[in-house]
């Protein structure tokens, strides 16, 4: 398919980037595209960033039938512009299609089109280290329809927006409310698709948390609420005795690029890794054995975000004297450090936009 590109008659004015919060500044164009199941994914364009115009009963408002993904742009020292891992992202966003019966997108043409509207917004890409461009795929569902059934049309658009740090403590130790009076998914439902309906879930616990001090809450299994699953914006790790471990992928929980990416880099390191099942009480009582080392969590916004406090039914325990640990500065500085173009790419993750 060819894309078809408007440039924007007037241009923004770009943010200084000591002023770039998250996901509240956008650049001046987007992609978008359109299914129908007589011309499948169609129309492909590059245009000026606005807002759509739909029917009051567009199926999306009334049955959240949608998915997304969050990826970012970085800028090197030697002035280009690169992708991390992204045919990871379009791989997942299919996955998350396949279970919320939505068309699947061509994945190398999501990734030509991605590259040349960032190609076009380059000069949106913010320089400061530690600072990015957030990218935003998204399909929906456009049919206008009052009826619950999969939609036979949808939209997908990308939009980009230049940010800084996720969390206003920066690369700093985090506090985190564990929560047992909610529950985000259940295995066998939508937890492991990133679809809109996940994130409302998960808003009322996540005020609660803010409103007692916290930045974010851990959620537990749904079934038995025992066992450790995720935070609300990222995956979850612990050291425990020298063994970095994760919780398992069972079907509710979110199989996070960054994710992948520290299990990846602990498999190249040779670190003790494992991926299974933890429950609540046994981090609590590691902690009280002392063998409870680091606690972090790992998501594209915040890459990896230290946990300084955890709370769990009014025990509190503190981390890493309230610190920083070694093992979670050494996957912040190796992601990051690849990402900008600092550190050599030992796995093949990077896609070049500009030189």
């Amino acid at each position: 398919m060819e894309i078809r590109i408007e440039t924007a008659k007037e241009k923004k004015t770009k943010p200084e980037d000591d002023k770039l919060g998250f996901g509240s500044i956008f650049t001046d164009h987007m992609f978008s595209m359109d299914y129908h199941p007589e011309t499948g994914w169609h129309a492909p364009r590059i245009e000026p960033y606005g807002p759509f115009r739909l029917d009051p009963s567009t199926m999306f408002f009334h049955y959240g039938q949608g998915v997304f993904e969050g990826l970012k742009a970085y800028h090197t020292d030697t002035g280009g512009v690169q992708l991390f891992r992204p045919l990871d992202n379009f791989k997942r966003m299919n996955r998350s299609c396949r279970r919320m019966c939505i068309p699947e997108i061509d994945e190398a043409f999501a990734l030509e089109s991605l590259k040349a509207l960032v190609k076009l917004e380059k000069g949106w890409v913010p320089k400061t280290p530690e600072t990015s461009l957030y990218i935003r795929p998204t399909i929906i569902a456009t049919d206008p329809f009052l009826g619950v059934r999969a939609s036979n049309t949808y939209r997908y658009f990308v939009i980009l927006s230049p940010v800084g740090a996720y969390y206003p403590e920066g690369f700093n130790p985090i506090k985190i409310l564990v929560t047992r009076e909610y529950v985000r998914a259940v295995r066998g439902g939508v937890g492991e698709a990133k679809t809109p309906g996940n994130y409302a879930a998960s808003l009322l616990a996540g005020e609660k948390a803010h409103q007692a001090g916290y930045t974010q809450v851990l959620w537990l299994d749904g079934r038995e609420q025992k066992y450790v699953e995720e935070v609300g914006s990222m995956n979850i790790f612990f050291v425990i005795d020298g063994e970095l471990i994760t919780p398992a992928l069972n079907g509710s929980i979110l199989p996070g690029i960054t994710r992948d990416s520290v299990l990846a880099l602990a498999r190249h390191w040779g670190m003790k890794a494992a991926e299974r099942p933890i429950g609540i009480d046994e981090v609590y009582q590691a902690h009280g054995e002392g063998k409870l080392e680091e606690v972090f969590g790992a998501g594209t916004a915040a890459v990896i975000s230290p946990v300084g406090e955890l709370n769990y039914d009014g025990k509190i325990i503190h981390i890493a004297e309230g610190g920083v640990g070694p093992v979670a500065k050494k996957f912040f500085d190796a992601i990051m450090g690849i990402q900008y173009g600092r550190e050599k790419d030992p796995l093949g993750w990077i896609v070049p936009v500009t030189d």
